[in-house]
């Protein structure tokens, strides 16, 4: 990165924090804390290669690309009744609401979109955003696994309806498969959908067998892999796995799903990569993009709050096109 290259944007919403689930639950408010902590002091020997950059705002009609109206309806009425109670509420046995959580995944959805909006007209040079709750678990018609608002989704769609991308690729290294996300863009000719993910695992979904149907068929890849599997191995698949995706999408924006419950010592997780493999994950797809294809991460899962942090300080130096982890 030259010192005439735009900056990289980091963007968190003020109100992603406020999601409240209890502190008992997996994707508590801890881990955006140590996430921003840790990046936060990184940022200093960043010396402006790294910006915060303040979100603007998403629209309904924003969300409509991916959601329902009765789904939307269904989630806010959950919420005011989160409110009116003055606790969490459970949408099912995983995926809790609270007073704020309309305006922590709205707001996050909203960071996304000015992230990717920056980074299409070159005032980013690439972006992460913390993203809080995670989104790619959440289908058109209902919240699951800890998600509410497929915040990678709606970027994508907002992209194409504003004229920033034709063509999108997604990266999603998430532990789990994002069922949500593959759901959203199964039929879809423009949107490729890239996953690895342990298998078995929840939510069970994402065989390899499923590669998209109609106009969509070829555009799913999905490269289920088991608990354990070597850093080496994990690491050619997924140089594999990109380079078939950027072959088969030519995308003129990425889009990664970074779920951090892929490093080693996940409470929900069992592969082994640590922040260094991250770094180098970040930047196969940044070389990927070299032909002028934005990148956007998104923080999806992690659940051991510091490591997250440290993920997260890792993706940001790839992004920033620094060869060290601090």
């Amino acid at each position: 990165m030259t010192d005439s290259a735009p900056p990289v944007g980091f963007l968190l919403h003020p109100d992603a924090p406020l999601h409240d689930t209890g502190w008992r639950h997996p994707e508590h408010q801890g881990r955006l804390r140590a996430l921003a902590s840790t990046v936060g002091r990184d940022l200093l020997a960043l010396h402006e290669k790294v910006i915060q950059v303040e979100p603007g705002q998403v629209a309904e009609e924003d969300l409509l690309r991916v959601h329902t109206p009765e789904y939307l309806a269904l989630l806010r009425a959950h919420v005011d009744r989160a409110e009116k109670e003055g606790a969490p509420v459970s949408l099912d046995a995983d995926t809790m609401v609270s007073a704020a959580s309309w305006g922590a995944a709205t707001g996050s959805t909203a960071a996304l979109l000015t992230a990717a909006g920056q980074v299409a007209d070159g005032t980013l040079s690439s972006a992460f955003v913390a993203t809080r709750p995670p989104g790619h678990h959440a289908t058109p018609e209902r919240a699951m696994g800890f998600c509410l608002i497929n915040h990678v989704a709606v970027a994508a769609r907002w992209l194409q309806a504003t004229g920033r991308a034709e063509r999108v690729l997604i990266v999603d290294w998430d532990v789990h498969h994002g069922n949500g996300t593959q759901d959203t863009f199964y039929a879809d000719g423009t949107v490729f959908y890239l996953s690895l993910h342990q298998s078995p695992h929840y939510p069970g979904t994402g065989p390899a067998d499923e590669t998209g149907t109609g106009a969509g068929e070829g555009w799913t890849l999905n490269v289920p892999l088991p608990a354990g599997t070597s850093v080496a191995d994990y690491r050619q698949h997924f140089s594999d796995a990109l380079e078939q995706g950027l072959e088969t999408c030519r995308p003129d924006f990425i889009l990664i799903s970074a779920g951090f419950d892929v490093m080693a010592g996940d409470p929900l997780g069992g592969m082994l990569l640590e922040p260094e493999d991250l770094h180098a994950l970040t930047r196969e797809v940044m070389a990927g993009a070299a032909g002028g294809a934005g990148v956007v991460a998104a923080l999806e899962g992690g659940y051991d709050p510091a490591r997250t942090g440290l993920g997260a300080a890792a993706v940001l130096r790839a992004l920033a096109g620094i060869d060290r982890l601090g």
